[in-house]
């Protein structure tokens, strides 16, 4: 193995090879100019499969990154506890004209002002081009070059830390991406045991791959520690396959948990998981793999084909109150009863489990970016429906997450693009698109992911959150997000507080109280087109905080809680004075 140095001065050091089979050479005169390779068999040359910065991109030299210049100023900041999170999801290239982490800094008083206190940042991994997703990274400590590199994501986090705000990063841990992915060149990553629907899997349980465990286990330290992220969030975790002893999956955490009682700074783990296996957030001591929270996809699911009905042709399983109902008392819809799309029983109970382990959300980059035209909910529904969609996420009893232009009904789509320098691959990326959504588009092409104009269609217009119906529905949000985190019965996280009555085949009452059993506040949810008479419960003093319906969403609500009927599309909040 030879270490290549190709600026400021080209040299050539021969590496020594280690008992545990790892190269090392000792450089001096060392700065952050340095860029250099790695030459496995001394010939050819191929970038630090480690890099922590690809300022050429994916095909480019390392460069040496001083981590200890940066002068952080969050010394006072305290990570808030998953319960006390609203989070906002966010794509770093669409967020802005600009497409950089510093362009998000001027932006995080509007989010403050909405009621955000984290953002969850799809995956900055160096990854080929300056656009994509980020799931086609390929050097997992490399941050992507484009959006800013290391100092550019550091300066983010500590802008977002002086605004209380606490940053969660997409991470990819189940597959690496096909172009400027060398590590065959190094070892044994891959295994040809597994395959994931994004290529080769990696080596979490074959020979040599304790070495690729800490790879990823040290990966999830390097963003504590180097950049002060608060959580992690793993994608696709049911894709993840290790049949040892113990998951590669649970020795993560475990290493985290370590870090985290060494450094006195807690951090969140937060998995997406299409398992409905409770065993994703117990802990290692009941056979778990130890995440504090997940996606819950089952209640955007219920909720999405409730209200846009087209939306069972994607989600089959889904379309009933019922189901509803039971992703807000239980978590998890498909818990071991027979599942169509799946052919197969699916899933485990979650009731036991406390909504604080869940994250709930109508929308998120998946769910809009897999729809035929990338189309969000503004364009599905009509305004009405989406104040519904809004409260029914907002007040549920699990940790609530917004896509980036939700809150104000942004209506610019959110497509699948990448910006990939191989032909062969490119070509291989529209057919697969094409394939993909055969079904819904027929002969129609899908928007080509490698065209500029693509990604240009899908960045946020911020000007529309300041005028008419964005501004309404915006204060809405503001509204709802406030409610939640003043009413003592949205702070209870535990399930028994919350009971979902079926009020009709479009209608459902949810009912919340906090665990002295004190404080009571009633949401009352109609998305059917006639008035729904409700009684509620006897004997108390009720008060209406919240009327979808009303003009003037800043002051007040309509509705009076004598003889009270549902307007149709609508939600009503009322709480107790007792």
């Amino acid at each position: 193995m030879t270490l290549h140095i190709v600026s400021p001065v080209e040299k050539r050091i021969a590496m020594i090879k280690s008992a545990d089979g790892y190269y090392e050479a000792t450089v001096d005169d060392c700065s952050p100019a340095t860029r250099y390779y790695y030459q496995p068999d001394g010939e050819g040359d191929f970038p630090d499969p480690a890099s922590h910065f690809q300022p050429e991109g994916v095909h480019g030299p390392s460069a040496v990154v001083d981590h200890g210049a940066f002068r952080w100023s969050d010394q006072a900041w305290e990570n808030p506890a998953l319960s006390e999170l609203v989070l906002y999801e966010l794509h770093v290239g669409t967020f802005t004209e600009a497409g950089t982490f510093d362009a998000i800094i001027p932006r995080l008083e509007d989010l403050v002002a909405t009621g955000i206190n984290a953002i969850e940042i799809m995956p900055v991994a160096q990854f080929p081009g300056t656009r994509n997703w980020g799931y086609d990274g390929v050097f997992p400590y490399a941050v992507q070059a484009s959006y800013g590199g290391p100092d550019g994501l550091k300066r983010l986090v500590d802008a977002c830390h002086r605004h209380d705000i606490a940053v969660i990063l997409d991470v990819v841990y189940n597959h690496l991406g096909p172009e400027g992915n060398y590590f065959n060149a190094f070892g044994p990553y891959f295994t040809d045991a597994y395959q994931t629907p994004w290529g080769s899997a990696l080596n979490f349980d074959g020979p040599w791959s304790d070495g690729v465990r800490d790879y990823f286990a040290a990966n999830a330290l390097h963003w504590f520690h180097h950049f002060h992220i608060d959580g992690l969030r793993l994608d696709a975790i049911h894709a993840i396959i290790d049949t040892g002893a113990i998951h590669v999956l649970q020795y993560i955490n475990e290493v985290v948990e370590c870090y985290t009682q060494h450094a006195q700074k807690p951090v969140h783990m937060i998995a997406e998981s299409d398992l409905n296996a409770p065993r994703v957030i117990q802990n290692a001591k009941t056979n778990g793999y130890g995440f504090d929270a997940q996606w819950l996809d089952d209640f955007h699911h219920a909720l999405f084909v409730l209200l846009y009905p087209e939306g069972k042709e994607r989600y089959e399983d889904f379309g009933t109150v019922h189901q509803l109902a039971k992703a807000y008392t239980e978590g998890f819809v498909h818990s071991g009863e027979y599942v169509k799309a799946r052919q197969r029983k699916y899933g485990a109970s979650s009731a036991g489990i406390p909504g604080f382990k869940f994250i709930s959300f109508i929308q998120n980059h998946d769910q809009v970016g897999n729809h035929k035209n990338g189309e969000r909910l503004s364009v599905l529904l009509t305004d009405a429906q989406l104040r519904v969609a809004a409260a029914a996420t907002l007040l549920s009893p699990y940790v609530p997450m917004l896509f980036m232009g939700e809150e104000y009904g942004e209506d610019n789509p959110f497509l699948y693009f990448t910006s990939h320098s191989d032909p062969e691959l490119v070509k291989l990326v529209r057919e697969g698109r094409k394939r993909e959504f055969a079904h819904f588009l027929g002969d129609e092409e899908p928007p080509d992911p490698q065209a500029e104009d693509t990604f240009r269609a899908c960045i946020l217009d911020w000007s529309k959150r300041t005028w008419g119906n964005y501004r309404l529905l915006l204060t809405w949000y503001k509204r709802l997000i406030h409610l939640r985190r003043t009413h003592k019965a949205l702070q209870n996280f535990n399930k028994a507080g919350t009971r979902v009555d079926v009020l009709s085949e479009r209608a459902w009452s949810m009912i919340r109280q906090d665990e002295a059993g004190q404080s009571t506040l009633v949401a009352l949810f109609n998305l059917g087109d006639q008035p729904l008479p409700y009684t509620l419960p006897p004997n108390t003093t009720w008060i209406c905080l919240l009327d979808s319906t009303v003009a003037d969403l800043q002051h007040g609500a309509a509705a009076s809680p004598d003889a009270l009927a549902l307007p149709p599309v609508s939600v009503l909040v009322f709480a107790s004075t007792t």
